[in-house]
């Protein structure tokens, strides 16, 4: 976001906490600046756990723990990882992470014992008699599905990944576990082959490393990113760091003037602060140098500076003393402390022009805000006490893993669930604000759609239009931070298949696929209902009571499970009622006499019409090639998966269709009483004259309709076609717009499209 007048406002922030900072003690300054270097893999043993866990667990909690060990240790007996180390070292460096993130004993039990059921055929019950229910429940989320039959290598992943994330929403610890558990085999990786080494960076790399950056373990992401870049792109990592290296000492002297200049200027402004030196991750570098196609020297912002302070004043504080000492660079400033990122994330971003003109990114945060912003989610949860009332990173950690079981509620494939998740996961965030000021976290990308979904899933499904900022939008615009956005409904409007190729939301994604798989099956057993009882009209028979015999009989040979899918079938156009209304002929012996050349003279324009509405929903849909209005003479056409199509009777494609499959076609007529809010397309030729677009719209506006696009040339001369998709809702009230349109003196030509 902009920001402007942070100078000035600064000073008198300033002015005011010096006087408070001088009734404290002294400032001080101290500054680290870490290297980067490959982490050492080292063997875990237990001692080194036990010391861990003597800082913050109990004895009793100590002695548990040691008993998970025990049981792990004996289960794993004769088990060797592929390096030939004992394979109970493994599970003991997993603890060994979690510990160094103050996990609960639960917790370490769990982390001990994870591959016990997967390996080792230890059941589930075993586990919950000897170390409770909570431990056996986290051991068999994180545990794989190995003996289970699947199809494919990636339907079994895929499976795996949704039986964990769902043990996740339940309980968070499942996969704190699970990410320790690969960042130890990340860690370890350079044991296997080549290919396996690709195959799991990739997997870490698309599904692991978002999840913990989402869970804010920002520590954790960095360092998986760059160990899956390692194993990806050796040859590219090792180019890379040995540039990073030389680049160091090159900007040694930089660094060293601003390390000095920052140090001395803070405790002159009365703060104190702990200064950080930070790197970019060579992943970072790397995908940046990718994405904005750049060499390595022209990547400026590999180095940057970290202020932790005391409180949060004192980090507008430090940033205004900063902004004096160097020269912001305009737009590059971020309060994420205002609007933190969607895992939690807070600290104050600014780059100034340092010395011999060189870019440095300063953050600003609080100790605090530095914890969560490394250790994330597994700095602040809740494991017991329910009635400690949850931080805010908590309640939106809380949102999105209850999100989860929403999109399995409305999943049932493995794959769609993990595509709807890894749509989540996108790092990058905009923020825009409902009419009533609320703030939603949403991917970079999304789309009013996502934002009605966000809101609510009604919403969603008869979204038909939203203002942004105040100005009608059409609801593919990509949204952006800042934007106010309002959803306009109509309870006629129906999601479209369409909205999937835009929508970034997991959430909105399962809600489309959901309505569309669901309505459009109960839609088309009616209408098919509908087209087989007025097959059955025509041959002068009463339709069918659900037990009679001959549905059975019907279903065994098509391969059918139930009446529904037969009527379902019927509604989408994969079976003709005339032919299952014949079906029946065996049973009726009045039927017996009924020859092929009259059920094709029933099929054809014996039968009576069926009525349309126009808001049938799926099963019956207006053909977009010719735009039918009510009022127009319509012919109807069964389409095999679409159900009925609705055409003008001299729609050319019709008229093709027609005489290829006649026997697809049936007469229909328009309801009296028919759906609203319509669309059909404009051409429009105006003279090019300043102010026609608004004297156009408001004649639209003024014959009660609606401008749902509109497109114009770029290289228009004196005249100018517009492309206009307008909303009706009879024939009769496209004329009255098409009149009111004909009254502004710039219009010259209006052509109705129907191709």
């Amino acid at each position: 976001m902009a920001f402007s007048g942070l100078r000035g406002a600064s000073s008198g922030l300033l002015a005011v906490l010096k006087k408070g900072s001088r009734l404290g003690r002294k400032p001080k300054v101290t500054t680290t600046v870490p290297i980067l270097e490959p982490a050492k893999n080292t063997i875990a043993s237990l001692a080194t756990l036990t010391k861990m866990m003597s800082g913050y667990l109990s004895t009793e909690e100590i002695e548990k723990v040691r008993e998970a060990y025990r049981l792990a240790d004996e289960a794993h007996l004769g088990q060797f990882r592929t390096s030939g180390e004992p394979y109970i070292t493994h599970p003991i460096a997993v603890t060994e992470i979690c510990a160094g993130w103050k996990l609960d004993a639960d917790s370490l039990m769990a982390a001990l014992l994870h591959d016990v059921i997967e390996d080792q055929d230890v059941s589930k019950q075993e586990l919950a008699e000897k170390f409770g229910t909570d431990v056996a429940e986290i051991v068999d989320g994180v545990s794989k599905l190995d003996r289970l039959e699947f199809q494919t290598k990636s339907q079994q992943q895929a499976e795996s990944f949704r039986k964990m994330l769902l043990a996740m929403s339940r309980d968070v610890r499942v996969i704190l576990i699970k990410l320790a558990d690969r960042l130890h085999n990340m860690r370890t990786l350079d044991v296997v082959s080549p290919e396996k080494q690709r195959r799991v960076a990739q997997e870490t790399l698309e599904i692991y490393a978002p999840i913990a950056h989402r869970l804010g373990l920002n520590a954790l992401f960095r360092e998986l990113q760059d160990r899956c870049f390692q194993a990806i792109h050796p040859n590219r990592y090792r180019v890379l760091h040995k540039a990073l290296m030389a680049a160091r000492g090159n900007r040694r002297e930089v660094l060293g003037k601003i390390t000095e200049s920052v140090t001395a200027a803070l405790p002159a402004a009365g703060i104190e602060a702990e200064v950080r030196g930070r790197e970019k991750s060579l992943y970072s570098i790397f995908h940046k140098m990718q994405e904005q196609k750049k060499s390595f020297s022209d990547v400026l912002d590999i180095y940057g500076f970290r202020i932790i302070v005391n409180t949060l004043p004192e980090c507008y504080l430090a940033l205004g003393t900063l902004h004096q000492l160097y020269r912001p660079v305009p737009g590059k400033f971020k309060d994420y402390i205002a609007i933190p990122k969607i895992n939690g994330y807070q600290s104050l971003h600014t780059t100034l022009i340092g010395p011999y003109g060189t870019p440095v990114e300063f953050q600003f945060r609080t100790r605090e805000m530095d914890h969560v912003a490394e250790d994330g989610v597994a700095s602040h949860w809740l494991y017991k006490d329910e009635s400690v009332s949850l931080n805010e990173l908590q309640k939106r950690t809380h949102r999105w893993l209850q999100s989860l079981l929403d999109i399995q509620s409305q999943t049932g494939d493995s794959s769609e669930f993990l595509d709807h998740v890894k749509v989540d996961l996108f790092p990058d965030a905009v923020y825009v604000y409902t009419p009533r000021g609320k703030i939603l976290s949403l991917p970079r990308g999304a789309t009013p759609v996502d934002f009605a979904y966000a809101i609510h899933t009604d919403i969603g499904n008869h979204a038909v239009a939203a203002k942004i900022n105040g100005e009608f939008a059409t609801l593919r615009a990509e949204l952006k931070s800042g934007d106010s956005v309002e959803i306009v409904t109509s309870p006629a409007a129906r999601p479209s298949a369409q909205w999937l190729n835009h929508v970034r939301t997991g959430r909105a994604r399962s809600e489309i696929r959901h309505y569309l798989r669901t309505v459009k099956y109960e839609e088309s057993v009616a209408f098919g209902k509908r087209l087989l009882q007025q097959a059955f009209e025509g041959l002068q028979l009463p339709f069918p009571t659900d037990d009679d015999p001959a549905w059975e009989k019907l279903s065994k040979s098509s391969g059918a499970n139930s009446i529904e899918e037969i009527l379902a079938d019927i509604g989408l156009g994969k079976r003709l009622a005339a032919v299952v209304a014949r079906r029946f002929a065996p049973e009726h012996a009045s039927l017996l006499a009924t020859t092929a050349a009259q059920v094709d003279e029933f099929t054809s324009a014996g039968s009576a019409p069926i009525v349309i509405h126009g808001n049938e929903g799926q099963a019956v849909q207006l053909a977009p090639c010719c735009g039918p209005l009510p009022g127009d003479p319509i012919i109807g056409g069964i389409r095999v998966g679409h159900g009925l199509v609705v055409h003008t009777t001299d729609c050319a494609v019709a008229q093709r269709q027609l005489t290829k499959e006649p026997e697809r076609w049936i007469p229909v007529i328009w309801d009296t009483n028919t759906a609203r809010h319509l669309s059909t397309r404009l051409d429009v030729t105006v003279l090019n004259e300043r102010g026609v677009l608004g004297r156009l719209a408001a004649a639209i506006t003024e014959a009660e309709s609606n401008i749902l696009h509109l497109n114009m040339p770029e290289d228009s001369g004196a005249t100018a076609v517009l492309h206009l998709t307008v909303q009706v809702d009879t024939r009769t009230h496209l004329a009255q717009v098409i009149r009111s349109m004909r009254q502004v003196p710039q219009v010259q030509k209006i052509v109705r499209l129907k191709g």
